[in-house]
């Protein structure tokens, strides 16, 4: 996938709003090069088909937003499970539990050697398990609102931080219906 074509689905998805050639786009071009994130998102659009796809470019389009207590909405800003609760409504059509430990309960769990992008990664950031969440992107890397003062972004699985609060992978079984709920609010 070529450059341009990743900065239009940054752009489709919402996360800037330029005309080509401007200095915006190449704000976003190069930050997402910075990042590493245009061969995440290469990499996910020849591995990944249909609604995970969606849900992880959707997800990019949310980069930046502030990271707030509660928050479930870019408006308002989110939290951990807020976010990934809203992408998977917004794409899917799936209505997610609100809390982290709550959609870990109710996703399959799979080893992490079979991670696929829009699969949820959760960790130990607060001393019990599944205290937060993420929604993995590929390559090693997740989307995810850490903590107050933060802001959505991407993170490398394989940093020490990350690697040492490691809780487990689950999948989101059924992106297919939309109509499909896992769980009720």
């Amino acid at each position: 996938m070529s450059k341009w074509l990743c900065i239009c689905m940054l752009m489709a998805s919402g996360y800037a709003q330029a005309m080509p050639g401007t200095p915006a786009e190449d704000d976003i071009g190069n930050f997402a090069a910075d990042k590493g994130l245009l061969t995440t998102l290469e990499h996910v659009s020849h591995t990944v088909t249909g609604r995970a796809s969606e849900l992880v470019v959707t997800a990019m389009g949310f980069l930046g937003v502030p990271y707030r207590r509660g928050g479930n909405s870019a408006e308002t800003g989110f939290d951990c499970s807020g976010f990934v609760r809203a992408m998977y409504e917004q794409t899917v059509g799936l209505l997610l539990p609100r809390r982290a430990n709550e959609q870990a309960a109710a996703t399959q769990a799979i080893d992490k050697k079979d991670l696929q992008p829009g699969d949820l990664v959760f960790f130990n950031t607060m001393r019990r398990a599944f205290s937060h969440v993420g929604i993995y992107i590929g390559e090693g890397k997740f989307i995810h609102s850490p903590k107050p003062g933060a802001q959505v972004r991407v993170e490398d699985m394989g940093g020490s931080y990350w690697q040492r609060r490691f809780n487990g992978a689950r999948r989101v079984l059924k992106l297919d219906p939309p109509e499909q709920q896992l769980a009720q609010p």
